[in-house]
Formats: structure tokens, sequence, C-alpha cells
């Protein structure tokens, strides 16, 4: 990203002037801004020209073989023992060797989806890419990574390495002790609104590659949720293009509204100040944005003081402490009340239990209050005199009044 100044006096004959309009047909122009200045000496404009070179010639690194290598090695992550994966690494070599003359050749193969649907936080459908896809998918973004992440301002945390929930939780937490009122702003129906052809001006202006444009063009066309809208939930691509989408938006707030606290988390975006009627104006306006630039509809707005508290990525951020939101908190219950349902019949063992648990306690842990019911020691195993007793599972069912005099112990992690 670079920035260029133009300095156009109001008398000017128009040289000036004509040497910024062929500067600017001739570049992918990210934002322009405008400044009156004036002074004895007269008056003019200044326009500060922020703009992106093109990147060119990335199709023969993204089919590099170990380029391809390395893309079979992340999308086999977690997944090491499924029959397409062990299927494709059968004959991997040949399988990269086809896959290298299809990205050269423009021609590979996207679409024939596996759609599921999920229910928790919400109903969504999920789209499952084939194996040979999912290779395809991090060849590519192992490559066009860092152009999409040069796009990105410090305070958007999806889908970037060393950002993420928890980061943008903590910039919220910092925003939200500084300044007295919030305002928070997502999209109405995010993914499935996203339009193809605001995705396709945007890619161009990031690559000249017209290869690589060319299979941008076929995974966007391998779905839509109605003509010209809509990007596969689940596909690592949908992750950089949908994050992407919003980045005009940010340097909207950041410099024309020039409001002074933004964070942004896919499409979960809250802006700070001080006074409210700063906030709802910019909200206004940012609202006329999105609608004309990126042809989506925002949700009704959430203003309000922090001390209410701020919804925030599945928590309620107040100015000195942080509690889970009530929907993560029913979540928690019924998902633990299963989990030890399964453990205790059978259905899983110690090992998936704890794959499983493990992760959904750790997001409790972020919040300062307590859960309902969850003040408890986490409990392990004991054993007094069976080893069949050892096991996180074992419940006696003794009556409370029961004693003995057995030996043993008992594993405790207080929280």
């Amino acid at each position: 990203m670079q920035i260029k100044l133009f300095t156009i006096s109001v008398g000017d004959n128009g040289s000036a002037l004509q040497e910024m309009n062929t500067f600017l047909r001739g570049n992918k122009i990210l934002n322009i801004n405008e400044n009156f200045v004036g002074s004895p000496d007269g008056a003019y404009w200044c326009f500060s020209v922020r703009y992106m070179e093109r990147a060119g010639n990335l199709t023969e690194s993204i089919a590099d073989i170990f380029n391809l290598y390395l893309a079979w090695y992340k999308a086999k992550r977690g997944k090491l023992f499924g029959d397409k994966v062990l299927e494709y690494g059968r004959n991997l070599h040949t399988n990269l060797r086809l896959l290298q003359d299809q990205i050269l050749t423009g021609d590979a193969e996207t679409g024939d989806y596996q759609y599921f649907t999920v229910y928790d936080p919400k109903k969504r459908q999920i789209c499952a890419a084939p194996f040979p896809q999912r290779v395809l998918h991090h060849a590519v973004m192992n490559i066009c990574h860092t152009y999409f992440e040069r796009h990105q301002i410090s305070d958007s945390y999806a889908s970037r390495p060393g950002k993420g929930t928890y980061s943008a939780l903590d910039r919220a937490r910092q925003f939200n002790r500084r300044y007295d009122y919030f305002l928070k702003l997502d999209v109405r129906k995010y993914f499935d609104s996203i339009s193809h052809g605001v995705v396709r001006s945007q890619l161009g202006r990031m690559f000249k590659d017209y290869t690589l444009l060319r299979l941008f063009d076929r995974i966007l066309d391998s779905y839509e949720v109605e003509p010209g809208r809509g990007v596969p939930i689940g596909n690592l691509t949908s992750q950089y293009l949908a994050n992407h989408y919003l980045s005009p938006a940010d340097y909207y707030v950041r410099e024309p509204l020039r409001v002074p606290a933004y964070v942004r988390y896919m499409d979960d975006m809250v802006l700070w100040h001080n006074d409210k009627r700063v906030l709802l104006q910019a909200g206004l306006r940012l609202q006329d944005y999105i609608s004309e630039k990126l042809k989506q509809e925002l949700k009704p707005f959430c203003l309000n003081k922090n001390i209410a508290g701020l919804p925030f990525l599945g928590y309620v951020l107040y100015p000195d402490t942080v509690h889970l939101a009530w929907r993560s908190r029913r979540r928690y219950r019924q998902k633990i009340k299963k989990y030890h349902l399964w453990l205790e019949t059978g259905l899983w063992s110690q090992e998936e239990f704890h794959n499983h648990a493990t992760p959904l306690t750790a997001f409790t842990k972020y919040a300062d209050a307590c859960i309902e019911g969850s003040n408890r020691v986490l409990r392990g195993g004991s054993w007094n005199n069976n080893p069949e007793n050892c096991r996180v599972a074992n419940r006696n069912r003794n009556n409370p009044n029961n004693r003995n005099n057995n030996i043993g112990f008992r594993l405790v992690l207080v929280p």
C-alpha cells in the first residue's frame, strides 16, 4: 500500500489536475482524502491518494510442487485417517501433478460440495469441499495471504494469524474502558449476501494475474444463494474473501468518519465515542456506505452506554468485568451435560470427552463471572481399591450418608 500526494491550486491551469487524473486511471485506488487549504499565498486543494500496486505472475508460485505439498499437509491436518485423505495420499505425487496442471491452465475443479446443517449457535448451512479442492484452496492462500493481509487494518481480527477472538476481545475491553458509549453493528445474513460483482472488483484491485482471477471466478461461480450472491461457509477461500469484503468499510470508519475507536471481527463491528450523537451519525453514514458500495444491509443498531454491557463474540463486556452472554451460558450447560452423559454411558472414551470438554471449558474461563452451577472443581478419576474405578466417569452412586475407610486418590483441578 502506497500514498501519493497532489497539490492543486484553485487557479491552476489544468496541468496538475490532468496529471492526477492520469495517475488515477492507471492505478488501483483504495481511497482519496481531500483537504482545502487557505493561506495568504493562495488557496489550493491537497489530495492524498492511497493505492495498491497489483500483484501479477502468481499462478506459477501457486502451482509450484513444493507449495502443493505444503497445501496437502495443511489440508489433511486433523483428518489424517479420513477415507478421502488416505485415498488422495496413496497416489499423492500423481494427484498433485494433476492439480498443478489444472492450476496452470485455469481449469481446476470447483463445487460439488457436501452440505450439512449446524444449529450452534444458530442455524447455518455448511459446505464441505472435496479434499482435492481443499488442497487447491490452501495452495492459493499460501501465496495470496500476503496480499490480503496488506489491505487489513490492525483492528480487524478474523481469519488472521496472531489475531483471533481473544485479541479482539482484549482490544474491545480497552476501548470499552476508555469511552462512554459504543455502537455495535453487524450485517444481515453476511455470507449469503456477499455480492460476487463486488468481490470480483476487489480482487481486480489486488491482482492482475488473469489465470488467478479466472480461478477465483470459478470458485465464486461454484456457489450462490441467489443469483450473484453468497459464498460457501466452510471454505478457506470464503474466510479470506469475506474478511476482505468489509475492508473498505474499515478505512471509511477510520478516515472520512474519523471514529477514534473501532474493532471488527468478520461482520461484527463496534465503534466507540464519548458522544452518542456522533456515534449515531457515524452509524447512519456507515450504513449508507455499506448499502451503496458493498450492496449489503445492516441489522438494527445497538447503541448504548458501556456500563450497560457490550455483547460481543459470545461475551458481555463491561468496563471492569466480562460475563458470558446468556446464549453462551445456555449452550455451555447443554453441551457439558450431554458430554458427561456420553462419557458415563460409554459412547465416548475419556480422550474424546477431554478433546471436546477442554475447549468448551476454556471458552468460559475468559469471563470473570461463573456460570450457575459451574463453581465446582473439575474432578478426575478416583481409585480406592479397584483399578476399574480409576476413570473420570466413575460414579458409585452411593447414598450421601455412606461412609467407609477405603484409601485412594482423586485428581482435582481448581479453575
